[in-house]
């Protein structure tokens, strides 16, 4: 099916493209959001003549878009969810839940403003991508813990607060005791190097 862009569209074009697109995507998501009309001759038309003010107020939406962006910097929310020792999940994350979550914090989205580019399974922190516009894209950081303290803490160490299992604890030693070789060896030979040096001195 064509349609004629009424905003840009990630990974598909720019207000004002006539592109080939799925039936589907079209009639379930770009047309009742009024994303895109079906290219007829008529839309066509339509679009030729409203082209000026549609540009105007998408030019309006994005310059707002982009003063809310920069009060959004840096942004990070808490969500709180139940969860196993190791970490797991034992409920999910939506779209929804993050829009709620910046929501609270004074900047109104919707869940269809929010990117969710995988299934958020574990505690942490994590980055999401959030369009105030369509070209104006903001990252937030949501903190997924059992409790706000948990939150809190893991937001200060930057790393989930979990109970790892003896193979990640035993690697994880493993990977430690080898720095610690290979520091120690980079350290003797430094020292070997600097006594050889002392000797040569010595001797002239």
């Amino acid at each position: 099916m064509q349609v004629i862009l009424l905003e840009r569209v990630e990974n598909l074009g720019q207000m004002g493209d006539v592109v080939t697109v799925r039936p589907g995507y079209a009639r379930n998501f770009l047309l009742p959001r009024q994303k895109a009309l079906r290219a007829t001759k008529d839309n066509i038309s339509y679009f030729d003549g409203k082209k000026k003010e549609l540009e105007a107020q998408n030019l309006k939406r994005r310059e707002e878009a982009e003063k809310v962006s920069v009060k959004m910097e840096g942004l990070k929310v808490s969500l709180i969810r139940q969860a196993s020792e190791a970490g797991q999940l034992y409920g999910s994350v939506t779209a929804r839940d993050i829009a709620d979550a910046v929501t609270a914090k004074g900047f109104k989205i919707d869940r269809e403003q929010v990117t969710m580019d995988r299934a958020y399974k574990l505690l942490g922190l994590y980055p999401v991508k959030v369009f105030l516009h369509p070209e104006v894209m903001v990252e937030v950081t949501i903190n997924i813990a059992r409790s706000a303290e948990e939150a809190k803490i893991q937001e200060e160490r930057g790393e989930a607060l979990i109970v790892k299992d003896d193979r990640t604890l035993r690697a994880e030693e493993r990977a430690a005791e080898a720095a610690a070789a290979l520091e120690a060896q980079a350290a003797a030979e430094a020292a070997k190097a600097a006594e050889g040096e002392k000797t040569e001195e010595a001797a002239a």
